[in-house]
């Protein structure tokens, strides 16, 4: 990793100061190959002429053979050497780029939090990734393409001297002129470039803008406002790009106007010299050759101009938008992070933004090591902005804030991490596992050199457990554990261990677990589940082949003929045709998106139903094509939860009466497409709350769902398998930015995360928000029971009935603090505080 003062430089470098960064060995070597392989072009020219005076002239057959096979020596080596060079080329500009990536991006993520309220995520995005692709070009071309293209084309034009100092000086004297008109035209071409980029970049931000904000555009009915922003940006950027297209095919016109130049002095000169006899056949072969590979190094270099001042202007644009120094040292130099006392005390803190407006002013506050203290306020009052600046992600304008009798803003990063945690009102949730979310902050501490509290470097699972537990998190991880499936050829005493909490559950459904057992419709083979699918009905089990699903199982040969043999068909099509007109009309041509809960037809494929709904109403006969979308939806429907049509007792016993025959028949020809459901067997492709359970929750009741989740964690206690099951669960995807979580469940691992890191200094805004008052009770306990008089808490409260825990409440309004003290002593003062709690003046 590189060090402090390396990441601040990154955004000064020079592009060409990179060409050499840690390649000068590399960059030597293709220099070397470059000489060899300019050696092997001209040899082949000197061999053509021979071929034809010497070889053929003379009809001597050994030299034709031993030219032939020299030239074809010296172009295939040639060859490799150029494949070679493109190759070290890569290597160099991709290695390089990706030094360039990481520093960048750890300087990047240093920048003060201002720079990110006024830049889009687009941009940045663009900049880092897509933007940086042409300057790992340039890299990697920045001394293989000039030395190989100078040196060839000073070989080729000594070779034409060589072969006709006449024709070859004027044949080279082509190129100053075109060296004169091009660069002109070019100098056009980048400023159409640069204004090209400039509203690429401006019509990413425009539209990572929209998406970011399209509530606030649904709420507007903004659509055509947005419309019209984004059509004035896409108008300038479609005049720069036809602009810069028309420059770069005149570059290309002139380029393929001077090359035709050659040919033609070399036919009217050189064919004036061959009929005086004065210029051989084979010296005009091998000159022709030479002067078309004389412009092969001079097209190569003006493209790579051109990619120089494309690289050039991108470059120089990425580093003046991240110009900007930290606010904070990012590292400790010659030290291990301060250990500070938990003391916090500020003193005439001002916080000032643009137009000189006052978010603090002159604030002062003494918190004692271990004391509680509530920050309230109206909105805008600035206590959220109290709570940032001594959590160090604001630079205060003015005055002293001091933790530990050191000044914050005089802090490195390392130091804060030692000693501050903070919990945000709405905390971002990274990509990835609930456990690795969890860790975060500890492995963040381990990678400085510490540790969070405890044996070992990171929290064991029984830490994890217990934290998770504290903060109300540990049932949403067992859900999360329930509803995964076990991979096959994995867990294996883990089954045995869910098929004996099973025959628990079915063994107590009349002892302890007999107040859930109601809300539960247990598999049985001789009765039809509602809360099953047709198809799992039929099956008495689930699919383990893909091609057996419930995607898939409708477009099965063998299993559309068993549906016929046993006379479900018939059926199923009027089932499928009632539920998609039925559906359809009470849903009506554009549904919301809420209205799909509890519906039979997925939202994706509701158009398609629409049509096949009015071809039924209008009594035309259905493609084949149609005819399936009908028996998967048929097959897919569930009478317990799609209530829109009633379910058939004759169909649902005939269902029943036929499922051995299909066990029997999947047995016999297609063992293992199918997990049925056995109770002595775990069923590989259900979750493992269905497989505990052996069957499926068929109540709406949450409190019924949380009672039935204890009763499993209960019966998993009881075989010791609570704890690979809660492994299980920690192991959930949360998504992007944690979009698979609900907003309370995202606040809850923000909670744990920091408690697993137990930071003697805690920092709280609305830290509880979105949690239900139960767990709001529950995290102020833990804050209350476990670090009073241990860690220093520092909480922006937005629910008052919380304010008697605290020792000490502060009251803040227009940036300043109006008064502070006990809770009790300020509500008998009937002042700022009196009138939050009861919303009126005394």
């Amino acid at each position: 990793m590189p060090n402090a003062n390396e990441t601040k430089r990154v955004t000064k470098t020079s592009l060409y100061s990179w060409v050499l960064y840690k390649n000068l060995h590399l960059q030597l070597a293709v220099v070397g190959i470059i000489v060899i392989t300019v050696a092997m072009r001209v040899l082949p020219l000197e061999l053509q002429k021979r071929i034809i005076n010497e070889a053929i002239g003379l009809k001597d057959l050994p030299a034709l053979y031993r030219y032939c096979a020299l030239y074809i020596g010296t172009v295939t080596l040639a060859g490799i050497l150029k494949l070679a060079i493109n190759l070290m080329q890569v290597y160099i500009g991709e290695r390089t780029l990706k030094v360039v990536r990481e520093r960048l991006y750890e300087h990047l993520l240093s920048l003060p939090i201002q720079f990110y309220r006024r830049t889009s995520p687009g941009n940045v995005i663009s900049y880092i990734i897509t933007e940086f692709i042409p300057v790992a070009t340039f890299i990697g071309q920045a001394v293989a393409v000039p030395a190989v293209n100078i040196l060839t084309f000073l070989a080729m034009a000594g070779y034409m001297i060589y072969l006709n100092p006449t024709i070859g000086l004027i044949s080279i004297t082509i190129y100053p002129v075109e060296i004169f008109i091009l660069p002109r035209i070019q100098k056009y071409f980048r400023r159409a470039n640069r204004r090209r980029i400039k509203h690429t970049q401006k019509l990413s931000g425009l539209v990572g803008e929209a998406v970011s904000g399209v509530h606030e555009v649904h709420s507007n009915a903004s659509i055509p406002l947005e419309s019209r922003r984004f059509r004035l940006v896409l108008e300038e950027l479609y005049k720069a790009t036809v602009l810069q297209n028309a420059l770069k095919f005149a570059i290309k016109f002139v380029n393929n106007f001077f090359m035709s130049l050659g040919p033609f002095v070399l036919f009217l000169i050189g064919g004036y010299y061959a009929i005086q006899g004065h210029f051989d056949v084979g010296a005009i072969v091998a000159f022709l050759s030479a002067y078309e590979k004389l412009y092969d190094p001079w097209k190569e270099l003006m493209e790579f101009w051109q990619v120089y001042q494309d690289s050039s202007v991108r470059y120089k644009q990425i580093m003046r938008a991240f110009d900007h120094t930290p606010e904070f040292a990012q590292d400790v130099v010659g030290r291990e992070p301060y250990a500070l006392d938990n003391d916090v005390e500020v003193r005439d803190l001002t916080f000032v933004v643009g137009g000189n407006i006052k978010l603090l002013d002159r604030v002062s506050l003494k918190v004692k090591g271990g004391e509680h203290v509530a920050l309230v306020g109206f909105s805008g009052s600035g206590k959220s902005t109290l709570a940032l600046c001594v959590a160090q992600l604001y630079k205060y304008t003015s005055g002293s804030v001091m933790v530990g009798g050191r000044e914050v803003c005089e802090l490195a990063k390392p130091d804060m991490s030692y000693n501050l945690g903070m919990v945000a009102q709405h905390p971002f949730i990274f990509d990835g596992t609930v456990r690795e979310n969890l860790l975060y902050s500890c492995q963040s501490l381990s990678m400085q050199g510490g540790h969070c509290p405890g044996p070992a470097e990171e929290p064991d699972l029984d830490t994890l457990i217990k934290i998770t537990q504290q903060v109300g998190l540990f049932t949403d991880v067992l859900a999360f554990a329930l509803r995964s499936r076990l991979e096959d050829g994995k867990h294996d005493d883990l089954r045995d261990s869910i098929v004996a909490v099973r025959r628990d559950f079915q063994e107590g459904q009349e002892g302890m677990y007999a107040d859930v057992a109601e809300h539960i419709e247990f598999f049985e083979m001789d009765n039809y589940s509602h809360y099953m699918t047709v198809a799992e009905n039929i099956a008495f089990g689930a699919a383990v082949e893909k091609d057996y699903d419930q995607e898939h199982l409708h477009l099965q040969p063998g299993f559309i003929e068993f549906l016929q043999s046993h006379g479900l068909m018939a059926h199923l099509i009027v089932l499928g045709e009632t539920l998609a007109r039925v559906v359809t009309d009470e849903l009506g041509p554009e549904p919301s998106h809420e209205a799909f809960e509890g519906s039979p037809i997925p939202e994706a494929e509701y158009g398609e139903y629409q049509k096949v709904a009015n071809r039924i109403d209008s009594g035309e006969p259905l493609s084949a094509e149609e005819k399936d979308l009908i028996l998967k939806l048929a097959l897919g429907f569930t009478p317990g939860i799609h209530r829109q049509v009633p379910l058939d007792r004759g169909f649902a016993n005939r269902v029943v009466n036929s499922r051995q025959d299909f066990i029997d028949l999947v047995n016999e020809t297609r063992p293992g497409a199918f997990s049925f459901f056995m109770g002595d067997e775990y069923i590989g492709a259900v979750n493992i709350k269905d497989n505990i359970l052996f069957g499926r929750v068929r109540s709406d009741d949450p409190s019924a769902e949380d009672e039935i989740n204890h009763r499993i964690m209960q019966a998993l206690i009881m075989q010791g398998a609570l704890e690979p099951v809660a492994e299980i669960g920690l192991e959930f995807e949360v998504g992007s930015m944690g979009d698979r979580l609900s907003g309370g469940q995202r606040q809850k691992i923000a909670l744990a995360r920091t408690f697993l890191k137990n930071p003697p200094v805690l920092i709280l805004d609305e830290a509880t928000a979105a949690l239900d008052n139960k767990s709001q009770a529950r995290v102020q306990n833990i804050i209350t029971n476990n670090l009073k008089g241990k860690s220093t808490v520092l909480a922006v409260i937005h629910r008052l009935d919380m304010l008697p825990y605290y020792d000490k409440v502060v009251v803040l309004k227009a940036g300043k603090i109006v008064e502070q003290g006990p809770y009790q002593e300020l509500l008998d003062r009937k002042g700022a505080l009196y009138t939050l709690v009861h919303g009126k003046e005394d």
